[in-house]
């Protein structure tokens, strides 16, 4: 009788490799797919009429126009949108980076448990049980309307979100370079601003453009407070939709128009944006 042969362990693990490679593959080009053909099915429709986005017969083969975007140039309240959506985001992650980066280093640096746990809780806290308070609130002060309120409100969100990503951050530097500098003559503080801060610049550029993402997306805070002149881009998004109908074709326009700044905002932060994302994963 002739003994089976049985393969190699190396050719075993070679062809396992090569399966696992395939699947994963395979399931990056599905999850791919999934994210993108929405895309994809945004950007056709926006050079469509509102007869052609609304016919399942037309796909990505037709006569595209420009009348989509020329009509929404002409009415300006995009653009006005999204002025006011720049100038809020802008000021409010400032803001709140100013604020909140120093914070999450004490809470991090100091081992503030306690500290730590009170801005999870406000982190996860729904805004929108807050809108009705707020609204009494700010109408009595008479900031509804204003980018003052638009500002404040974000900042809600922005604050313990950047304070949340960077008390990881900060707690995962190394305290022997701080107290170097403390020992060269440098406060705590100073240790912070020449030591701690630089070094922390991928986890605050992270941070904060996810607030910024935030802040640029809200519909809910802008829908509230926000009045023709201070509305942002999704409230003009809306405005798109009515009851007797939807002009598919601006809103594809308007929507592909928005989604440019944020776009160049990931492509342009893309280097500090992954290095901030996985620093927290190699902590210790």
């Amino acid at each position: 009788m002739s003994a089976t042969a049985t393969p190699a362990p190396a050719t075993t693990a070679r062809r396992r490799r090569r399966t696992l490679s395939w699947l994963r593959g395979v399931t990056i080009a599905l999850v791919s797919l999934v994210f993108v053909l929405p895309v994809v099915w945004m950007f056709a429709a926006a050079f469509k009429t509102n007869v052609q986005v609304t016919d399942p017969t037309v796909g990505l083969w037709f006569s595209p126009t420009l009348d989509n975007f020329r009509g929404i140039v002409e009415d300006g309240q995009i653009l006005r949108s999204m002025g006011n959506s720049l100038l809020v985001g802008t000021v409010s992650t400032v803001l709140s980076a100013v604020l909140a980066v120093p914070a999450a280093w004490a809470v991090g640096r100091f081992a503030m448990h306690r500290t730590g746990s009170v801005i999870l809780v406000a982190r996860i806290v729904p805004a929108i049980s807050l809108l009705v308070p707020w609204y009494y609130l700010f109408a009595k002060m008479g900031l509804v309307g204003s980018y003052t309120v638009l500002i404040l409100s974000q900042m809600f969100v922005s604050v313990p979100l950047i304070m949340w990503i960077m008390i990881s951050f900060f707690a995962g530097l190394p305290v022997e370079l701080e107290e170097a500098a403390r020992t060269d003559g440098l406060s705590a503080f100073g240790a912070f601003w020449r030591i701690s801060l630089p070094l922390a610049a991928p986890g605050t550029a992270t941070a904060s453009l996810l607030a910024f993402v935030f802040s640029w997306n809200n519909f809910m805070f802008a829908l509230v407070f926000a009045d023709d002149r201070t509305q942002t881009v999704p409230v003009t998004l809306f405005h798109f939709i009515s009851y007797a109908s939807t002009d598919w074709g601006g809103l594809m326009a308007a929507a592909t128009l928005i989604t440019v700044p944020v776009v160049l905002a990931a492509v342009l932060g893309q280097k500090y944006l992954v290095a901030g994302l996985t620093s927290g994963a190699t902590k210790g």
